[in-house]
């Protein structure tokens, strides 16, 4: 048996937690309690009588040391451990919920929406605040979903832990929000080319890389429904080069005042569950 020694938390301790690899961390009774219920309703039940040979209590845990060692250092009072991993925070999640840690699962829920992890992959981050029914988690990663295709992510086994209706809720914010989206993208008639566009027989003719435009925007949001591609300096250096006009480049740059105009209205477009 290893007993973990650590200066904060081993002076003066009454009990000793177990972990599932034969670690004893020597912790105190009173702050266990203070921070989980759990152990605060485990605490107040009848304990066994003291051995006579001032031994403490041993309470098995079915976790890991290493799990248990990082809880451990949320509840006492020393430094946050750094996660370094999503792995790892649903682990360290996961057995915080189960003791009803409650500092813990706070510090975890800040650190779920760390820029890194939904940047890494918004749409496992959204997975686990879905199955622990962090509601506010996961409206902010389902935001960050949308930058990626949701039907060609990588597969997650934290997938297995959500149901068929947190699913469904991202899949109908994609579907809706991919359709109004399109349903924007309309052209201003005060949009035109010196070279492709005008006036036809009194009827409005848009410049040649609108079409283009209009056809490649639809294709990226049906896939991403965000700004973040259609609007940039090379999807519009595409958009030109293919319209086949040697004036429609200046058109683009002429009709920044528009494309702003039309950006704001998309961003502005519901975009969380």
């Amino acid at each position: 048996m290893t007993v973990a020694d650590h200066e904060s938390y081993s002076e003066d301790a009454d009990v000793l937690l177990e972990s599932s690899d034969n670690v004893k961390f020597c912790v105190h009774r009173c702050i266990l309690a203070a921070a989980s219920p759990f152990f605060e309703h485990m605490f107040s039940l009848p304990q066994p009588p003291p051995d006579g040979k001032g031994h403490r209590p041993v309470v098995p845990v079915f976790e890991h040391s290493s799990t248990m060692g990082t809880l451990l250092q949320f509840i006492y009072p020393e430094a946050d451990p750094v996660i370094t991993s999503l792995d790892e925070l649903v682990t360290l999640l996961s057995t915080a919920v189960k003791y009803d840690f409650l500092g813990p699962i706070a510090a975890l829920r800040k650190e779920l929406l760390s820029p890194r992890f939904l940047e890494e992959s918004a749409t496992r981050v959204y997975a686990v605040a879905s199955r622990f029914e962090l509601e506010y988690e996961a409206q902010v990663a389902s935001r960050h979903t949308l930058s990626c295709n949701v039907l060609d992510c990588p597969l997650s086994d934290d997938l297995k832990f959500i149901s068929a209706h947190a699913y469904h809720r991202l899949l109908v914010l994609h579907r809706t929000r991919s359709e109004a989206a399109q349903a924007l993208l309309k052209i201003s008639q005060d949009v035109k080319c010196m070279q492709c566009s005008g006036p036809y027989y009194g009827a409005f003719v848009p410049p040649k890389w609108w079409k283009e435009f209009e056809r490649l925007a639809k294709e990226e949001l049906a896939i991403r429904p965000t700004t973040d591609v259609i609007f940039s300096m090379p999807f519009l250096a595409r958009v030109a080069q293919a319209s086949g006009c040697i004036r429609c480049s200046g058109s683009i740059l002429d009709a920044h005042a528009f494309f702003a105009d039309l950006k704001k209205r998309i961003d502005d477009l519901p975009c969380t569950i």
